[in-house]
């Protein structure tokens, strides 16, 4: 499961690129508590949002043609560079290459052989996140993509993740975690797109994260009120727990979590 004693391969940051980081700040404060700061004076507008003193996600402004807004999630590397090289090698690409960011550490985006996006991070001065796994704050993450076998290749090469059948009523789940970790490890999944009656519109491959709640339904009444969309409806599955998809007013999707997803 997610936490902040963080493991080479696994996440340990995550952040919204938003058109209008102002109007983000609402959302997340209004649904979640969160509390956005300015990271340091000359930080480009990028922040962080804050729960109960500590740090959960960071933000930032972005333009149309930076992308479309998006939850990027970042997994640790001990060497960004190399990370980098690895996934050109394994036929990904490196929109973002790798840099310094104020001595604070060194992140570079990345995208996987079917185009989705997701960021490393090699800590300096920052380690992470400062809460994970917990209420507020992320604790799950799942790749939709075309071919979960291909998806499972290539982050094993760049990333050392390693794969396991989890079955669950209604079918079978791939879930990931770090080489060497085992079930303690998982912190995520591979789902194929084509199943996923929710997801398969998309007709995008992409990274979407999980944050806990102890009440998913009222955090989705909550989002419709702040000008979110509900790509799922809060719903209970055995095994799972209770868990809902949502798109923040700005198009960033995400999904909420009552549950360990290991649950069973």
């Amino acid at each position: 499961m997610l936490t902040t004693r963080f493991v080479d391969g696994a996440p340990g940051w995550i952040d919204v690129g938003t058109p209008d980081i102002e109007g983000a700040a609402s959302f997340y404060g209004g649904l979640f508590g969160w509390e956005f700061r300015t990271a340091w004076p000359d930080a480009g507008g990028y922040g962080f949002f804050r729960l109960d003193g500590r740090t959960v996600a960071g933000g930032m402004q972005i333009t149309a043609e930076q992308g479309p807004p998006a939850w990027t999630v970042y997994f640790r590397s001990p060497d960004a560079d190399a990370t980098a090289d690895a996934a050109r090698q394994a036929r990904g690409d490196v929109p973002v290459p790798p840099l310094d960011v104020a001595g604070e550490g060194r992140m570079a985006v990345l995208a996987d052989q079917a185009g989705a996006g997701f960021g490393i991070w090699e800590p300096a001065r920052l380690e992470g996140v400062d809460a994970a796994g917990e209420v507020g704050s992320l604790c799950w993450v799942e790749l939709y993509t075309p071919d979960v076998a291909r998806a499972a290749a290539f982050y094993r090469s760049v990333l050392g993740w390693e794969t396991s059948a989890v079955s669950f009523p209604g079918g079978v789940y791939t879930s990931v975690n770090p080489a060497g970790t085992g079930d303690d490890g998982m912190f995520g999944g591979l789902v194929t797109l084509a199943d996923d009656s929710v997801e398969a519109a998309s007709g995008r491959p992409y990274w979407l994260p999980y944050f806990g709640t102890d009440d998913p339904d009222a955090v989705v009444a909550r989002a419709v009120e702040l000008g979110g969309r509900v790509r799922m409806p809060a719903t209970s599955l055995a095994g799972v727990g209770r868990l809902a998809r949502l798109e923040d007013p700005y198009g960033a999707r995400f999904a909420v979590l009552r549950g360990d997803p290991r649950q069973t």
